[in-house]
């Protein structure tokens, strides 16, 4: 069985190192690797390009948006299953995309989403928080849970039957597509209790309060674009789980406290 991964980076060169030896150490041989590059003006491409063939699809060139080029890699992936690791990302080991095969086809699972680090910009050997998930239940969407999206491997037929990344939304496309996946469209998932991903610090929707509810935003819009019924507690719970963890970070940042996890 093929899986296909998907890197979308842009003005990257610190990490995108990391995230390229992270995919080719894999103890899984067959990978097909696609590196999707937003026109980058530092040294990414140079670097992209270090790695000639090992490297199966290399784009480079002006995008709409981290969830466009998430798309173009989608499009070029010929992959049974897909995985999307962004350029800060790194998978925590070299058996990560083994164990998700292997899971996938025992199961005969749609999807599958796991466990996540996050660790420190500059220090990823220091995690300074623990997303721990659990078992799928259909409720966990309306009480403000979803999976740490780094970590959701899906089928490719899933994504040819059901759509891409909506390019609507700006923050939160990857909260609606696996809200439209999982909730709307119910396809099969398992939860593997297992850290598959170390996310630097940072992202899209996690880098400031504003950005927090910005996405929060976007959340609501993402039940009623998908005609489904809306728990208003869940957009309480959400965004006040991220603010209290942004106001964490920066009490222990300031008390130069080491690490703290959040479940």
């Amino acid at each position: 069985m093929k899986i296909s991964i998907i890197t979308v980076v842009y003005n990257n060169q610190n990490t995108i190192n990391n995230a390229i030896d992270s995919v080719l150490n894999q103890t899984y041989e067959n990978i097909e690797y696609i590196i999707i590059d937003g026109a980058s003006t530092d040294g990414t491409v140079d670097i992209v390009k270090s790695y000639g063939n090992k490297i199966d699809k290399f784009i480079s060139e002006p995008d709409n948006g981290i969830y466009d080029a998430m798309n173009k890699g989608i499009v070029l992936a010929t992959g049974d299953i897909i995985g999307i690791l962004n350029a800060d990302d790194f998978y925590a080991d070299n058996t990560v995309l083994a164990t998700v095969v292997e899971k996938m086809q025992y199961e005969g699972a749609d999807s599958l989403y796991a466990d996540l680090d996050f660790a420190q910009q500059d220090n990823v050997n220091k995690t300074v928080r623990k997303w721990r998930s659990k078992p799928y239940k259909t409720d966990l969407f309306k009480n403000g849970w979803h999976p740490a999206h780094p970590t959701f491997f899906v089928r490719k037929n899933i994504y040819d039957k059901y759509g891409r990344f909506n390019l609507e939304f700006k923050i939160s496309a990857d909260y609606e597509i696996m809200l439209r996946f999982l909730v709307k469209h119910k396809i099969s998932v398992i939860y593997l209790p297992k850290v598959l991903v170390k996310m630097r610090i940072g992202g899209v929707s996690n880098g400031n309060i504003n950005n927090i509810i910005k996405a929060n935003i976007e959340s609501y819009k993402s039940w009623k674009v998908n005609g489904l019924k809306i728990n208003p507690l869940s957009f309480i719970k959400k965004p006040l789980s991220k603010i209290l963890q942004f106001k964490f970070f920066s009490f222990l940042k300031k008390n130069n406290w080491r690490a703290f996890w959040w479940r």
